[in-house]
C-alpha cells in the first residue's frame, strides 16, 4: 500500500494521511490508538498543545516505534500553539513544554492554532515560530484556521511563509476559495474533522458513491480529501476504524464523483468559526 506524500514549498513532505486526536482523553485509550495507528501503517500523527493528550500521544508514539522498529525519523508529528501562550516571548517555552510531554527532540510541524483577533499579537508569535524554525528546532511551521484575510495581513510581515493552513473542510464545507489562495501561495491545505463527528456519513450522496466503490462512507470522505489534494486527519479510537480509514490508497474518485461530492457544499461548519473565536 503506497500512501501519498504531499510536499510542502520548502522541498520537507507530509504523508497525506494522519491520524487525529482532537477530543482524544489523555488516558491509555489515546496511547493505545496511536500505538495502533503505527503499527498499522500510519506514519502522521496530529495533536495540539490544547487537547491535554500530548502525553499519551508521546507514550503511543514511543510504542509504536519499539514495536515496529521504525526510527523516530520515519513518522510526522505535528502539535499546536494555544492562544494563552501567544506572543514572542512565550512560544519558545510553550515549544519546550510540549515536546516534553511528547517526549521528543523536536516536531515535524508546529502550528499556531488560531487567528484570533489581535494582528499584531499574531504577527509577534509568528516572528517567534520563524525564531525557532531558524535555529532548526522545528522543521515546518505553518497555521490552522486562517482565513485569507488572516493569511494576508501574517504574509505582509512574515519571512517565512507557512507550509500548511489546517481548517475545518469536508463536502458540505468545501472552502473552495480559501483553498484556491493556498493553492497560489503554495500552502498546503489540511483538514480537521473531515467526517463531521460522523454526521457527514448519513448523507445520502455520500452512501451512494460508497456503495458504487465498495467502500465505507467514511473511506469516501477521506479519499475526496485526498484527490482534492488536502492533507487529512481522521480520528478514531477503535482499531478496526483506525485500519479502515487507511485503507484508502487503492481506489480513487471518478470526476462524476468528486463532482456530486463537491456540489452537497452548503458552507456548513461544525467546528467555531475563525472571524469570531477567541479561544473562550
Amino acid at each position: 500500500m503506497t500512501q501519498k506524500i504531499i510536499e510542502f514549498y520548502n522541498g520537507n513532505s507530509i504523508p497525506a494521511l494522519g491520524l487525529g486526536t482532537f477530543r482524544v482523553e489523555n488516558n491509555d485509550e489515546c496511547r493505545e490508538a496511536v500505538k495502533h495507528a503505527i503499527i498499522s501503517g500510519y506514519r502522521h500523527i496530529d495533536t495540539a498543545q490544547t487537547y491535554h493528550n500530548e502525553e499519551k500521544v508521546g507514550q503511543g508514539i514511543k510504542e509504536g516505534l519499539e514495536a515496529t522498529g521504525l526510527n523516530r525519523e520515519d513518522l510526522f508529528i505535528t502539535t499546536k500553539l494555544w492562544m494563552t501562550d501567544y506572543g514572542r516571548e512565550n512560544v519558545q517555552s510553550a515549544y519546550e513544554a510540549s515536546l516534553e510531554r511528547l517526549g521528543l527532540d523536536y516536531v515535524d510541524l508546529y502550528l499556531i492554532h488560531w487567528p484570533g483577533q489581535d494582528k499584531d499579537l499574531i504577527t509577534e508569535t509568528w516572528k517567534a515560530m520563524e525564531d525557532l524554525y531558524n535555529e532548526g528546532k522545528i522543521k515546518n511551521i505553518g497555521v490552522s484556521n486562517f482565513h485569507v484575510h488572516h493569511l494576508e495581513s501574517l504574509l505582509q510581515e512574515a519571512s517565512i511563509k507557512p507550509v500548511i493552513n489546517q481548517i475545518e473542510c469536508h463536502p458540505y464545507l468545501t472552502q473552495k476559495e480559501l483553498r484556491t489562495y493556498l493553492e497560489a501561495q503554495k500552502i498546503v491545505a489540511q483538514s480537521w474533522s473531515p467526517l463531521m463527528n460522523g454526521q457527514i456519513l448519513e448523507d445520502e450522496v455520500v452512501k451512494e458513491v460508497a456503495n458504487e466503490l465498495g467502500k465505507t462512507p467514511a473511506q469516501v470522505i477521506i479519499r475526496w480529501n485526498i484527490d482534492e489534494n488536502i492533507v487529512v486527519i481522521p480520528k478514531s479510537v477503535t482499531p478496526s476504524r483506525i485500519e479502515e480509514n487507511l485503507n484508502v490508497f487503492d481506489f480513487e474518485l471518478s470526476e462524476d464523483q468528486l463532482s456530486r461530492l463537491n456540489a452537497l457544499n452548503k458552507d456548513e461548519r461544525i467546528g467555531p468559526d475563525p472571524e469570531v473565536f477567541t479561544g473562550q
